[in-house]
């Protein structure tokens, strides 16, 4: 972990920062390479700790390579001791992570070191991916899209939403994950046109949509598909919805490269689908970044002045939902590139009709 120490210095260095203390979880892991659930990094110019707690110092000492790992009951107190001792009168903290009571009591733990808040830091590092860290996405990907095709032998009617999410589930911990990298999306039938419709009772019949949106969270990191097929026998409107979401998100593939902004990247399939007329049935982002959490940054979105670059990983997942009829969503995970985009899962997206 000391090339992201390194970049963490020079972060501070240009802000004019001291030392930093990271103590979200994600945050931690990523600088440090820790997974236990409790401890906080401590980075200055020159040291680089990690405070632990009794039941976490021997895998603080294997994990935490390049790190001094000090067991602490009381964390804050360490703090102020180790930057009293370097000279240190001020710390940065992460703002985005911190309440307000928290920021009280550290500031009364601290006595006179300053806290200093600091804006998304590390977040700004975890925005792009290394090649260590696209192995294990690509991994992630691969464990959704192999789940996906798992899935497809078992749907059938009289299953219930609630039954399908737990075989997929069960399909990605059994070969792998930790888990699954957020609550299984399984929308059939009306339901569909709800985005984030998590699994429910509803029993699936025939001749309707059945969105599937899911992931694997993998040694760390997430994978996020969605595909959405037909159970039964499809009207033409269930064939047109599809076939205007398929064509926005392939005309996004096809153009999202770096240099771009998110803004951008988002009118390329927001403006197929209002072309068609159903511009008010598609009103979330285009996508969202990916890694360690299943929402991180750059966003894809009309709002999103954020310039795309080679490493970034995001999704890509317009969608279309109507109100009483159902709706669609096609997503695939894409890393940028020098040159354009990669596509990391690779679940087949022709209109499937099952049973």
């Amino acid at each position: 972990m000391t090339n992201r120490v390194d970049a963490l210095r020079a972060k501070l260095a240009d802000q004019g920062l001291e030392a930093m203390l990271v103590a979200s979880p994600y945050n931690r892991r990523y600088i440090s390479g820790f997974t236990g659930s409790a401890g906080m990094v401590l980075i200055t110019t020159q040291d680089a700790w990690l405070l632990t707690d009794f039941r976490y110092t021997v895998q603080a000492k294997e994990q935490a390579s390049g790190f001094a790992v000090e067991e602490t009951s009381s964390p804050l107190d360490t703090v102020r001791r180790l930057l009293t001792e370097k000279g240190i009168r001020s710390v940065a903290f992460e703002q985005a992570h911190v309440t307000y009571a928290e920021y009280v009591k550290w500031g009364q733990a601290l006595g006179g070191i300053e806290l200093t808040p600091a804006d998304s830091i590390v977040e700004s590092l975890r925005m792009i991916k290394d090649e260590t860290e696209l192995a294990v996405i690509r991994k992630a990907a691969k464990l959704a899209d192999d789940t996906f095709a798992y899935i497809l032998g078992l749907l059938k009617p009289g299953m219930t939403e609630k039954d399908i999410a737990l075989e997929m589930e069960v399909y990605m911990r059994s070969h792998g994950a930790t888990s699954s990298s957020f609550d299984t999306i399984v929308a059939s039938g009306e339901r569909s046109a709800m985005p984030h419709g998590v699994a429910s009772d509803r029993v699936i019949r025939g001749d309707e949509f059945v969105k599937l949106d899911f992931g694997a969270l993998l040694d760390g990191y997430c994978s996020d598909l969605t595909r959405t097929v037909v159970l039964g026998k499809p009207t033409q409107r269930h064939r047109d919805i599809y076939n205007i979401v398929l064509e926005a998100q392939l005309t996004a593939l096809d153009g999202i490269r770096p240099g771009m902004t998110g803004k951008e990247a988002d009118a390329l399939a927001r403006d197929v689908i209002a072309r068609y007329g159903y511009g008010d049935c598609f009103g979330h982002s285009l996508g969202h970044g990916f890694g360690m959490e299943i929402h991180e940054a750059p966003g894809l979105s009309a709002r999103s002045d954020t310039i795309l670059i080679p490493g970034m990983t995001v999704t890509v997942e317009p969608g279309i939902y109507i109100p009483g009829f159902g709706g669609v969503r096609i997503e695939d995970d894409i890393v940028i590139t020098d040159n354009g985009i990669k596509i990391l899962t690779s679940s087949p997206k022709e209109f499937t009709i099952l049973g």
